[in-house]
């Protein structure tokens, strides 16, 4: 058994909020210079070309890659063999969300209840994921998700016969009911499968899976390959204003369903997709 204070889970987190706002991953800057590099529309390199101005600017001077710094959105997956010690581990969570928040001068986003729309004033709560996992450590993921593609996403509960035919037609609307609305190029997470709260879940996720990295399952990787060449064939392209490059990547995650199911969720996220991911 290894113990861990959650007060170094608050430490992590904070420091994992300030980073994800201000950095992108490797595969997220290599997937943009290689945009620019294949875009065939002038304008949409240019576009691609001044997103890649606005990383170094955030990163440089600190400044957050974008002004909807998101709600914070965290993985937590634990192994069995870990005990948290200290308090409450879901208060400590939150805790390094607000001094991430607040600390990082970053945009404080979230209200208290849907309807009153009172802001919290700190980007708490967050929304938390658990997972146990064997072994004795905390893979911690932070990705604060923005709501302009947030909003432009989709979950369709289709039937199992509207098939693989009918899953990538509602992956294709999804996109392309967004059009600029989700400040492409964007990355398109998909979950298939489960239930109508798991398939979401998994859309979530899928969009924290490197974009180089396809599915290890064969016709899941051909769909990936097969949507993102469609998407970036819509003309929607860079900002919405024309172009090949609508997407960077589609990750897709799967999960047995039942026999009279086919839930389908489509999360959409900007060219900021953004997330943090330490492992304790």
């Amino acid at each position: 058994m290894r113990t861990i204070q959650v007060t170094d889970i608050t430490e992590q987190i904070k420091e994992m909020c300030i980073e994800a706002n201000h950095f992108l991953t490797d595969d997220m800057k290599e997937a943009l210079v290689n945009a620019q590099d294949t875009e065939e529309a002038m304008l949409g390199k240019q576009i691609l070309q001044q997103l890649q101005e606005n990383l170094r600017i955030a990163g440089e001077d600190m400044i957050p890659i974008c002004q909807d710094t998101g709600m914070a959105v965290i993985f937590m997956e634990i192994g069995q063999d870990v005990h948290f010690e200290g308090g409450n581990l879901e208060d400590a969570i939150n805790e390094g969300v607000r001094r991430g928040y607040v600390d990082g001068y970053l945009r404080k986003s979230v209200v208290k209840d849907p309807l009153i729309r009172e802001n919290t004033k700190d980007n708490t709560p967050a929304i938390i994921h658990y997972e146990i996992v064997p072994g004795d450590q905390v893979r911690i993921t932070v990705a604060p998700k923005g709501f302009g593609s947030e909003n432009m996403s989709r979950v369709f509960m289709l039937k199992p016969a509207d098939g693989i035919e009918g899953v990538k037609q509602a992956i294709l609307t999804a996109v392309k009911d967004a059009g600029p609305n989700a400040c492409p190029p964007t990355v398109v997470g998909v979950g298939i499968g489960g239930t109508f709260e798991k398939c979401a879940l998994m859309a979530k996720k899928a969009l924290t899976r490197p974009v180089n990295q396809h599915s290890d399952i064969p016709y899941v990787r051909e769909m990936e390959e097969e949507l993102l060449e469609k998407m970036n064939a819509t003309g929607i392209g860079p900002g919405g204003l024309g172009g090949t490059t609508t997407a960077l990547a589609v990750n897709i995650n799967t999960y047995p369903t039942h026999i009279a199911g086919l839930p389908v969720a489509v999360n959409i996220c900007c060219h900021v997709n953004r997330h943090s991911v330490r492992v304790l």
